[in-house]
């Protein structure tokens, strides 16, 4: 089957998910990133099945992660923010923990992309995705701009391809 016919097959499916804002100093009214998550993939026909800002807090961020991948109403997990190299930026080293499955061409591909915007300040993020358990997990640096084009130009465009090869 081609590439074309598996997004052709998948056209019909509705992803659930659980959008995680990780943000010392922003609550649900300044998370513009959060919301912009939530409007694309409500926007894309997606369901929006759980959020929460919660503080860059490893322990927290793991709990979180590992409630929503055990429930059957959510398919896809997207993190926002953390995934930088500052003392606080936690996200990646929980996230990587939790996959069972990495997709490193997600995170080459955002590094790729976010180059043609911003330069080589690309490669101070660590986003990246995988699965588990059958079950997406993207964590997203949290800068708007970021988050508009990992959503746009790579989360979106695969999200229902990838719920289909999920649910085989």
């Amino acid at each position: 089957m081609s590439y074309e016919s598996h997004q052709q097959a998948a056209v019909e499916l509705i992803a659930r998910c659980g959008v995680v804002t990780l943000s010392d100093t922003r609550d649900e009214s300044q998370d513009d990133s959060g919301a912009l998550v939530r409007s694309t993939l409500q926007k894309a026909g997606h369901f929006v099945a759980e959020y929460v800002v919660i503080p860059d807090d490893a322990d927290r961020l793991y709990r979180t992660l590992f409630d929503w991948l055990g429930r059957a109403d959510i398919d896809c997990v997207i993190t926002n923010g953390g995934t930088g190299i500052s003392r606080r930026d936690n996200t990646i080293s929980v996230v990587e923990r939790m996959i069972d499955q990495p997709l490193p061409g997600f995170g080459e591909l955002f590094r790729m992309l976010s180059y043609q915007q911003v330069g080589s300040g690309a490669m101070l993020s660590r986003a990246c995705a995988g699965l588990r358990r059958g079950k997406m997990i993207f964590a997203l640096p949290g800068s708007t701009k970021a988050v508009e084009l990992a959503m746009s130009q790579l989360i979106v465009p695969e999200l229902r391809h990838m719920l289909r090869e999920l649910r085989k």
